[in-house]
């Protein structure tokens, strides 16, 4: 599966390997040269599989499948149980503000492709007309009308109720290969999927240098460089997967409670927590949350940046105040 999934590696050496996947990049990096190979053999691996269960743009994928049979009980292969874990964990754990019953939403904004091709149609078709105005979504269903055992991997989801697991499945990919990669190798290792980075393993010396930007690829402006030493760190954003619509501009961050994006308050928001996945939960609630997302991180000692709609940066929590403090 090698590259098959993932394109060419944009970047190479001894230690790092860097890749187009998902439309976006993913970055590998490897304390023990010796370790690359198999990590990187391992991480693909890892990819194919959150592709095959949990990509909502592939009609072939296991959670289509499932979603073709509403109403009956459908037992699921570990990945997918694994990846519905997570995802209905972060929503009880969020109170639902990051929840995966926001299909209908997502896709009545537009993103009912791959990004790159809602994307590229926008900018062919001028706008995508199919946005609802501010106030005119439809909240989401709710997780809670979800039942799954992870114990037996069944999981039965009402008619009429979609799933996208794209608020969690990058995160727990990353988290996911870390771990496996640090576990057969005895490495220590970074991975970072687009904005979400988890760590497993004996981390070098001063930590992994993360460097914190609107967009992964460095096109953006850094705006602090930060070292962690487990877990993860993951940065939403409101302004690199997003779109023109009749009605303005649309992203990919949906407020369940509504069914439309939330109100603009910030740009970015980067979480470190106790892994990948609970750091983009964090963010993606941030987000959501708009003007009450401070007291929320802080009560929940999560360490966090905000970026403001108006450029004004914002530590919370222990995160570093300055460059120097980093």
């Amino acid at each position: 599966m090698s590259r098959l999934l993932a394109g060419p590696p944009l970047t190479s050496t001894d230690t790092r390997v860097d890749f187009d996947v998902w439309s976006t990049t993913a970055t590998l990096v490897v304390a023990d040269p010796d370790a690359l190979a198999a990590a990187l053999a391992e991480l693909d691996h890892e990819l194919a599989g959150i592709d095959a269960t949990c990509s909502r743009f592939r009609s072939d994928s296991e959670i289509n499948q499932v979603l073709a049979r509403p109403g009956r009980d459908v037992g699921l292969s570990p990945v997918l149980n694994a990846a519905m874990t997570a995802a209905l964990r972060i929503a009880v754990a969020t109170d639902y503000l990051v929840d995966p019953t926001v299909a209908a939403a997502v896709i009545a904004q537009g993103y009912d492709e791959d990004i790159a091709g809602v994307v590229a149609r926008a900018m062919t078709d001028g706008a995508i007309g199919r946005r609802a105005p501010s106030g005119g979504g439809r909240p989401a269903p709710g997780a809670w009308r979800i039942r799954h055992d992870p114990e037996t991997a069944v999981l039965w989801v009402p008619p009429g109720v979609g799933i996208d697991l794209g608020a969690t499945a990058k995160a727990l990919a990353a988290d996911r290969a870390a771990t496996r990669i640090a576990s057969l190798t005895g490495s220590g290792v970074l991975v970072g999927l687009g904005g979400d980075i988890a760590v497993a393993g004996d981390a070098p010396e001063g930590g992994w240098l993360i460097a914190v930007a609107e967009d992964h690829r460095g096109s953006a402006q850094t705006h602090q460089t930060v070292a962690i030493t487990g877990g993860g760190l993951a940065t939403s954003s409101t302004t690199v997967r997003r779109w023109r619509t009749s009605t303005g501009w649309a992203h990919h961050i949906i407020d369940p409670r509504t069914g439309d994006n939330p109100a603009p308050q910030w740009r970015t928001a980067s979480v470190a927590a106790a892994s990948c996945v609970d750091a983009n939960a964090a963010a993606t609630a941030a987000i959501v949350l708009g003007a009450d997302a401070p007291d929320w991180l802080v009560e929940r000692r999560l360490p966090a940046l905000l970026i403001g709609v108006d450029g004004g940066v914002r530590a919370f929590a222990g995160w570093p105040a300055s460059e120097e403090a980093a």
